[in-house]
């Protein structure tokens, strides 16, 4: 597509030529405010000396054979698309902790505590890891950070048919999958949405957190079959395959940032140049922590994080399935609700993406702990051998709001932290993690001490009623505190 370049200004300007180069020059770098709709851009090679960064003269719209072609759609829909199924592709990992305590239990006589304990810490290192994969994706880029995560999720996922003993579940699950999974966490969700989108960020953000529920959906009917007909080894293998299977879709088709293919982020006005790789990923990653740590909202929303990872991950998640088979219910029948699960939770994760864009960020969490607290302290009445109508509801209202908090918790770490935001929001990630390792713990230990699930449920729920009182204490004018530029 090489020819001249004519770029008409006011009237009686003779038409230009120059001499042509290869490189391709986007629109939005030569023409401030080029293709007024969010997205618009021109991705070809054009004839024209390199374009020095600084202002350019306002003049007509640059013409290429007469006219500027318009992809209608932005390649930042393609990128997501691609995150989009990596999450979904890694999310075996996650639909998988519930469905091995009973085999586990069953098979090597290992107590529901220690097998509880592995799942911790597997989700304590899928949350402390996030803010280093935040600034390794800084320093590496997206795409080699998520082909190594997928990669050590395989293989800890794989050595676990060959463990003997507590020790290995806890090494092979608890660190190899926990570390993996970390490291392309909801960290990566906003990564990918930081760096891709300007417009349109709460509902991206929504989008991709729906993608782990969507991976639910896909995984958790196959591995209960799976666990329930052949046994528990074959469902971990299909974990390791998935993982493996989504590495070169990665690293074929993820980009690192819009200037790697010469476009502006979609919503933008101007081209933004790509960053120089940031050196000292760890210590970015603790000198932020400690930064944001003077901040009140900080703590806030790592508290209100905490607990729902607390009553998700940490309670339902790993504990639904055998708290339904204490009280008779098929192990297949319980995962399946699960999936339900997760098929509502993909609607009202982008629904509150879409409320994000339009409601105050505080508000929406409030109502949405609040009503997670109130479904949990009904869930014990509603537990049975069979599935009817009640806890169709349940299971229909929890998954609209099982990770429903992401996007407003994200959007409150871009008010507040700005350029940071990516690797305060693993740090609150972090929390979540540490709040469902320590409630998937105790969970165990609360069974084997009670012989039921009760008093969790009931605890739960009144942990969500706190973090609801403290999503509203947030303030409402961010002052960034210090910046955390100085």
């Amino acid at each position: 597509m090489l020819g001249d370049v004519t770029q008409t200004t006011p009237p009686a300007q003779p038409v230009q030529d120059v001499p042509p180069v290869p490189d391709a020059v986007p629109v939005s770098d030569a023409i401030p405010g080029a293709g007024a709709a969010p997205g618009a851009e021109v991705d070809a090679a054009v004839d024209a000396p390199p374009v020095e960064e600084g202002p350019v003269a306002a003049g007509g719209p640059v013409e290429q054979g007469g006219a500027v072609p318009r992809p209608r759609v932005h390649r930042a829909w393609f990128v997501a698309v691609v995150a989009f199924v990596t999450i979904i592709g890694a999310a075996a990992f996650a639909s998988l902790p519930g469905l091995l305590i009973e085999p586990l239990h069953d098979e090597f006589d290992w107590s529901r505590g220690t097998i509880g304990f592995a799942v911790s810490v597997n989700l304590a290192l899928y949350g402390l890891t996030a803010p280093f994969a935040a600034a390794l994706m800084d320093r590496f880029g997206i795409r080699k950070v998520v082909a190594a995560a997928l990669t050590v999720i395989a293989v800890g996922s794989a050595l676990t048919v060959v463990m003997t003993a507590a020790w290995q579940l806890v090494l092979f699950w608890g660190v190899l999958v926990g570390l993996g999974s970390g490291s392309m966490a909801l960290a990566f969700a906003a990564t990918v949405t930081n760096r891709w989108f300007v417009a349109r960020r709460g509902l991206v953000t929504g989008i991709l957190t729906a993608a782990g529920a969507s991976g639910q959906l896909v995984f958790l009917p196959l591995l209960s079959w799976l666990v329930e007909h052949d046994g528990w080894r074959p469902a971990a293998i299909t974990v390791a395959l998935a993982a493996l299977a989504v590495v070169p879709f990665v690293w074929l088709l993820l980009r690192d940032h819009p200037a790697d293919v010469g476009l502006a982020p979609y919503g933008a006005t101007s081209f933004v140049p790509k960053p120089a790789p940031i050196q000292g990923a760890a210590r970015r990653a603790v000198t932020v922590l400690f930064k944001a740590a003077r901040t009140g909202p900080f703590w806030l929303l790592a508290g209100t994080f905490a607990i729902c990872g607390a009553s998700t991950n940490g309670l339902v998640k790993t504990h639904f399935v055998p708290a339904s088979h204490d009280h008779g219910m098929p192990v297949t029948a319980a995962a399946g609700l699960l999936a339900v699960i997760g098929v509502f939770d993909v609607i009202g994760t982008i629904a509150s993406g879409w409320f994000t864009d339009r409601f105050e960020a505080r508000r929406l969490l409030a109502v949405y702990y609040a009503l997670r607290g109130i479904s949990l302290l009904f869930l014990p009445m509603l537990l049975a051998p069979t599935v009817h109508p009640p806890m169709i509801f349940f299971i229909v209202f929890y998954g609209l709001d099982w990770v429903a908090t992401v996007p407003p918790t994200i959007a409150l770490c871009r008010e507040y932290f700005g350029e940071d935001s990516a690797i305060v929001f693993g740090w609150v990630l972090a929390s979540h993690q540490v709040g469902a390792a320590v409630v998937a713990f105790l969970g165990g230990v609360a069974r084997d001490l009670f012989g039921s699930y009760d008093v969790v449920w009931y605890a739960s729920g009144a942990l969500c009623a706190a973090a609801a009182l403290m999503a509203l204490v947030i303030r409402r004018t961010p002052q960034k505190a210090a910046n955390l530029a100085g």
